[in-house]
């Protein structure tokens, strides 16, 4: 469910490209700096939007590294540094540990479960240190196994649980944005998993595997259906953005809202036309 939240580069700056990439390269090195190599494995382009929105809102103290990366040796990559980094890639972590575990439990294939234990240690010290954000993931892990086991063809319920457990990861501070996050994060969730749910549904139909979608995909106008819900999550989910007072890489921001969420469905409308 994760690698929806990205930017699209054919519609971003060079110089802004540049910049979010250098809080990609900072979140990558931060979970090898913590966690050890093996967390790097984990790297998400979700909580990478995540930290740029945290920095842009904050504006927390930071550095900006030359460091040296495996995959591009030739050159030593950029790296933003700060609080708000940490924060989002101690949440990377916690989340890409309990997606391997359900994808051991979907299809006890042996390599998230082998690396799920490899994360486990790092993983548990960041539970004790946030324990509300650890309770919401575990509390949505067990309401979504539930919503499978009972075929439930509640479209609202499936993507209610993920936007609730988002929620909960973007409200990294008791302050007076928490309300407004919170809400960023409940309409980007229920958008993700939506969107996650519309690409796999004809797969789905085929093997059976639950997906809300699959209830109403032979209605007429499912596409249009589908499109309408997916188009008032974004929304959403935009206008509480807006009312955050982020100046700071506000830019990058916006393009991953508008239009790179959008990125995938683009794919699956251009293949479905060819």
């Amino acid at each position: 469910m994760f690698g929806y939240v990205t930017t699209n580069q054919e519609e971003l700056k060079i110089k802004d490209f540049r910049r979010y990439q250098t809080f990609y390269c900072g979140l990558c090195r931060d979970l090898g700096d913590r966690h050890g190599q093996t967390a790097r494995l984990t790297l998400t382009y979700d909580m990478t939007f995540l930290a740029v929105l945290l920095t842009g809102l904050y504006e927390p103290e930071e550095r900006v590294e030359e460091r040296f990366c495996p995959l591009h040796p030739a050159k030593k990559r950029l790296c933003r540094r700060n609080a708000a980094v940490s924060y989002a890639a101690d949440m990377n972590l916690l989340l890409c540990y309990y997606n391997l575990l359900d994808d051991w439990l979907d299809e006890k294939k042996p390599v998230p479960l082998a690396l799920a234990r490899m994360i486990r240690g790092d993983v548990r010290e960041i539970m004790i240190k946030y324990p509300r954000q650890a309770r919401a993931v575990r509390q949505y892990m067990k309401k979504l196994r539930e919503c499978e086991l009972e075929n439930s063809p509640d479209l609202d319920r499936a993507s209610g649980d993920t936007g609730r457990m988002l929620a909960e990861i973007f409200v990294w501070k008791d302050d007076h944005w928490k309300e407004t996050l919170g809400k960023v994060g409940f309409y980007l969730g229920k958008f993700i998993y939506l969107m996650d749910a519309f690409e796999d549904v004809e797969k789905d139909r085929k093997t059976g595997n639950y997906n809300p979608w699959r209830f109403i995909a032979d209605e007429e106008k499912f596409q249009d259906r589908a499109l309408q819900i997916l188009t008032m999550l974004a929304a959403r989910c935009s206008g509480e953005f807006e009312k955050l007072p982020v100046v700071e890489y506000v830019d990058i921001l916006r393009n991953i809202l508008y239009s790179g969420i959008w990125t995938k469905y683009e794919r699956l409308k251009k293949s479905d036309e060819e």
